[in-house]
């Protein structure tokens, strides 16, 4: 049996994000390969656990991740899809016999090529709602504009305004690595909404010195994405081994997840559910969006979601130092 939608937050535009959503990177074969059904039961999975919200880019398997989650979706009514611009799909015959070697297990049949100019994101986004199947994004981002800053802040946004004008896009912004320049769109542009992948986290809590105070003053939504920081917050019990932000974790960060998991512990709380719920303690915050590959890391992530965490674990990280409390954070 379907649950109903879980709990929604808005953004300025009136759309409405559920608090959970699901990152369909992993359905574009980041790492591995992952079947067609496999990522249609994970979004079967999504819809049946409430979730309605779903994220994607060309950028993730070269288009894969888009044509696979509108089949899945299959113009399902009542869900918000985002997607970004910036990086142009254009066909390559000459690596056609090659693997992509950005992370995707996916031929080389198309590249990646960085474009922030009108034409850039007016093509970039007819790609992706043909790939998608629908004839509107309810939400598009810049998606890593770290080395284009200008490009990406002047035609950039501009065409993005003319898209939501045009009612083609809902709500804009941009999604980054990093929280600084997030705050610069902030501050500088019209957007509605940021995506900030693994700075606002248990280990990395960057996000809180500027983007989300400028971001709760100015009405514009921040939605929290890596918030394992690639894996070293994912499980109960800290492996020394897993990845922090893309690379190997240094022992330093590996102790302090591990201190974390300790405190989580003596609350009867997983570490994974207080990496999912600690970004929802900010009212800035309208979302946490994880990567999930299959319906079974659906409902583990949802019931991380859900679990009860007592205010008093929150009071002892924040008074320990270990992880400043974002609802004090205002």
């Amino acid at each position: 049996m379907s649950r109903d939608p879980l709990a929604t937050r808005p953004l300025r535009t009136g759309h409405q994000l559920t608090e959970l959503g699901l990152g369909a990177a992993q359905f574009g074969n980041l790492f591995t390969e992952t079947t067609d059904q496999q990522a249609a039961g994970a979004v079967t999975a999504a819809l049946d656990e409430g979730l309605r919200y779903f994220d994607t880019a060309p950028h993730y398997g070269l288009g894969l991740s888009e044509r696979r989650l509108g089949q899945a979706l299959g113009g399902t009514d009542g869900v918000l899809v985002s997607s970004k611009v910036g990086r142009l799909l254009v066909a390559s015959p000459e690596t056609a016999n090659q693997l992509d070697d950005d992370g995707f297990v996916v031929p080389a049949t198309t590249k990646r090529v960085w474009d922030f100019s009108r034409d850039g994101i007016l093509r970039s986004v007819e790609q992706s709602l043909a790939r998608l199947g629908t004839d509107r994004l309810d939400i598009a981002y810049l998606h890593d504009p770290d080395d284009h800053w200008e490009s990406a802040a002047s035609t950039g946004i501009a065409a993005l305004v003319e898209l939501r004008e045009q009612g083609v896009v809902g709500a804009i912004g941009a999604g980054m690595n990093q929280a600084a320049m997030l705050a610069e769109f902030v501050r500088r542009t019209d957007v509605d909404v940021v995506m900030v992948a693994g700075r606002l986290t248990l280990l990395d809590h960057s996000a809180l010195d500027e983007l989300l105070p400028v971001a709760h003053e100015r009405g514009v939504g921040v939605v929290a994405a890596a918030v394992y920081n690639s894996g070293l917050l994912s499980s109960a019990t800290v492996d020394s081994t897993a990845y922090y932000d893309y690379g190997q974790a240094p022992q330093a960060v590996v102790d302090r997840a591990s201190r974390l998991a300790e405190i989580c512990d003596r609350y009867d709380v997983s570490l994974p559910a207080a990496a999912i719920q600690y970004p929802l303690r900010h009212p800035a915050v309208v979302s946490v969006v994880t990567g999930m590959r299959t319906a079974e890391h659906v409902r583990s992530t949802a019931n991380r979601y859900r679990q009860d965490i007592p205010d008093a674990l929150w009071d002892e990280l924040h008074s320990t130092g270990s992880a400043p409390d974002p609802a004090r954070n205002l």
